[in-house]
């Protein structure tokens, strides 16, 4: 099956799953040293050919992958039959997002290492985040999409990826890997982004105000929030920490869109609870 695939390659590689094979040593060998240095087990995510998974089985003791193609999943019991034996390594041939479901993907604490599929890597990173068992994440994904999670307040590439990482957890950029690293060659650079947690982040309340918050970049924070939540408690709330009305998305820190998201959810419950509170009998006079 390996000889087949390899007289090919560029031909095998599947659009439908976003296959871009990793093939440069050099950047295999960086993402295993850009790893804490531990041995919790390792989730693996569309492993590919497997040459990822052999430097994650040379530094740990146990991997698990998850591969959706078919024709992979057949290449990969072959590949790693020996470590399949001795409980090293596990290998699940489905949908990683199917599935994670609504539980912890594994039923120990794990990292999660891989070089991801660009057209699912946010889709997996939040769900990692969410992920009470997932200790730290490294992961290659397309820059532009590193530097979302990876960016700071004031910078153009703040946004609520942005700010939902930094609540849960600290992030940071190790390196770029250029298109000729792989073979098909992708049009972009990619990046390997490293995420460790300090807790995991699973209030859809706040990442549906953050959406808000974010729809429109350009426009003013407070503009945008007013489409979906009372305008006078986003103003108190705003003045209250002393930040201008005319505020972009991007100018605002986390700590603040918590505060934000606190005070509007807190008037939003006391205004309910005076509309449900009974009338007082007026006294006679």
């Amino acid at each position: 099956i390996f000889c087949m695939i390899m007289e090919n390659l560029e031909k095998f590689a599947s659009k439908k799953y976003g296959q871009n094979f990793l093939r440069d040593d050099r950047y295999l060998k960086k993402i295993i040293e850009a790893m804490p240095d531990d041995n919790l087990p390792v989730v693996e995510i569309g492993p590919g050919l497997g040459d990822l998974t052999k430097s994650l089985l040379e530094a740990r003791s146990n991997v698990t992958a998850f591969e959706v193609d078919g024709r992979l999943c057949r290449h990969l019991k072959d590949e790693f039959a020996d470590f399949t034996e001795q409980n090293r390594f596990s290998l699940e041939c489905c949908d990683v997002l199917d599935a994670w479901g609504k539980n912890e993907l594994l039923d120990i604490e794990y990292a999660l290492v891989a070089n991801l599929p660009y057209y699912i890597a946010t889709a997996i990173i939040l769900k990692a985040l969410a992920d009470v068992r997932c200790r730290y994440i490294v992961v290659m994904v397309q820059k532009e999409v590193a530097q979302k999670f990876a960016a700071d307040v004031e910078n153009r590439s703040f946004c609520a990826l942005s700010v939902l990482v930094q609540s849960c957890a600290e992030a940071q950029i190790c390196f770029d890997v250029p298109p000729e690293a792989f073979v098909p060659s992708p049009k972009v650079y990619s990046a390997v982004l490293k995420i460790e947690k300090r807790c995991s982040v699973k209030d859809r309340g706040f990442e549906d105000f953050l959406r808000v918050a974010f729809a429109q970049p350009r426009k003013m924070l407070l503009k945008n929030l007013s489409q979906k939540y009372d305008k006078q408690s986003i103003e108190r709330s705003l003045e209250m920490q002393r930040l201008s009305f005319t505020l972009r998305p991007h100018q605002v820190a986390t700590a603040s869109y918590h505060q934000l998201y606190k005070d509007i959810k807190r008037e939003k419950i006391d205004a309910k609870r005076d509309k449900q509170r009974p009338e007082q009998p007026r006294e006679k006079i």
